[in-house]
């Protein structure tokens, strides 16, 4: 099929640009020569990078087939977002963090309501480390406003269908069949999510790697509401965990009182989304699995047909970049499963990843994107691999008594000898450590705990010192 071609928009070419200096509080950087540069997604990895690159002298225009997220009522698709310390680095480095610190709420344990026990909690970290909790949507139209006002230029409802990747030219329009405009930059960044639209097109080159992974498990959102004087009806400082083995449901809290609740479910089987079809199905499931969540959810079954039930999927790829031209960053270079609260830290820790080889190579877009992906690959691979298995630990483990037998002793060991033990959940979340080393030392530590989980009398002599020479011995071994 022939696409005609309507308007062809070219801007200002790199070689008359301004020449600009990176800056931040030690002093200025290294510089770069203002580029022309299209970001695809105005998400929040898209957004972000927006704000670094206005604030490098970049020109930027985002791109994006939705409508502006500032003018439509939330989906009820989102799960709530648990910003932790590479997250909260990224959006310091651009100085951005303090602003967004207004719009969450710190949590500093799990809170686990198993049937039959009053609920118990799980410290996250040492004293003053938490996550927190972040609604997407809130957070998503913030940072577009601060983009917007950093000098980003963006276009909503602009469908991308096709990028000539050795010219980092864009073509949108209404259809994909239809007349497209074409718009030439310097430099394309594809932000545009899971099934984006950019690595699409790299896909169909050759010696292109990509894998999906859909999980059994899907998820829908639901809500439970404030009190009447605006009050949260459960404890507001903790990540609810209701663990039921195969499934399992979340509640994260929001300032205005509300938590953003999500249960994941099979798709099919027993007990799944396809045998809630009616209100007394959906009423009577969480009535036998999740009793005390019934009385504070308004609106339950009501919430729970309209809501989309959405897929969980893991994407690989590569490489992630094509020359000097085109780079993927966040999920569309590396999608995730949410259960370790990362994907959207990952997609953060890419941008610091890329301003840091920014500050170092200057002009050299070629070794900059070479760099980047050779750096990620492997820790986004790590991120993934350690997600996935924190559904596993959360849903099934966290009810488990051997298991908590295991993270007690682990945490009694941690608290004797901070600098020989940190647990994998830490390194991830309060760390900048790579996810890669993360993984391994992780590996290296649940191998140590399948030993001394093996001990005569462990449930009874855990906190004795014979377990905790024990472990230093495993340590020195390992």
């Amino acid at each position: 099929m022939r696409i005609k071609i309507r308007n062809t928009l070219r801007f200002q070419s790199s070689e008359t640009a301004h020449f600009y200096y990176l800056w931040d509080h030690t002093g200025f950087r290294m510089g770069q020569t203002s580029k022309n540069i299209a970001i695809v997604g105005s998400g929040l990895v898209g957004t972000l990078l927006a704000i670094y690159l206005r604030q490098a002298g970049h020109r930027v225009t985002v791109f994006d087939r939705r409508p502006d997220i500032r003018t439509i009522e939330f989906s009820g698709r989102s799960i709530n977002l648990a910003m932790s310390d590479r997250g909260w680095k990224a959006l310091d480095g651009a100085g951005i963090g303090p602003e967004i610190r207004k719009m969450g709420i710190p949590l500093k344990q799990r809170a686990m309501h198993v049937n039959g026990k009053p609920v118990y909690y799980q410290k996250y970290g040492k004293d003053g480390e938490a996550i927190w909790s972040i609604s997407r949507g809130i957070l998503n139209r913030k940072m577009i406003d601060l983009a917007e006002q950093a000098g980003t230029v963006f276009k909503f409802n602009e469908k991308v269908w096709d990028v000539d990747l050795p010219t980092a030219t864009l073509y949108t329009g209404e259809t994909e069949k239809g007349v497209w405009e074409s718009y030439a930059f310097d430099h394309v960044f594809g932000c545009d999510g899971a099934f984006s639209r950019v690595r699409h097109k790299m896909q169909r080159r050759s010696r292109f790697n990509y894998s999906q992974d859909f999980i059994e498990v899907g998820y829908k959102e639901l809500t439970i509401p404030p009190n009447p004087d605006g009050t949260h009806k459960i404890d507001k400082n903790s990540f609810h965990i209701w663990p039921r083995g195969s499934f399992m449901f979340i509640a994260m809290p929001n300032l205005d009182g509300s938590f953003t609740c999500t249960l994941f479910l099979p798709f099919e089987g027993p007990v799944s989304f396809e045998q809630l079809q009616s209100r007394s199905d959906i009423r009577t499931f969480f009535t036998e699995n999740f009793p005390d969540v019934t009385p504070v959810i308004d609106n339950l079954s009501e919430d729970f047909l309209i809501n989309p039930t959405s897929a969980l999927v893991t994407i690989k790829c590569f490489p992630w970049t094509y020359w000097d031209k085109v780079a993927l960053v966040g999920d569309a270079a590396h999608a995730v499963v949410p259960f370790f609260g990362q994907g959207m830290n990952a997609g953060f820790e890419d941008i610091s990843q890329l301003m840091a080889l920014m500050e170092q190579y200057g002009d050299d877009w070629e070794r900059i994107f070479s760099t980047y992906q050779e750096e990620r690959k492997p820790n986004a691979d790590a991120i993934a691999e350690l997600s996935y298995r924190n559904f596993v630990e959360m849903s099934t483990r966290t009810a488990d008594p051997e298991f908590l037998l295991q993270k007690k002793i682990e945490n009694h060991f941690a608290t004797r000898f901070p600098d020989k033990w940190i647990p994998a959940y830490s390194r991830v979340t309060f760390s900048e450590q790579s996810y890669s080393e993360a993984l391994s030392i992780g590996d290296r530590q649940e191998a140590i705990m399948k030993e001394i989980m093996k001990m005569p009398q462990i449930q009874t002599r855990w906190d004795q010192p014979e377990v905790s020479q024990r472990i230093l011995e495993l340590l020195e071994d390992s």
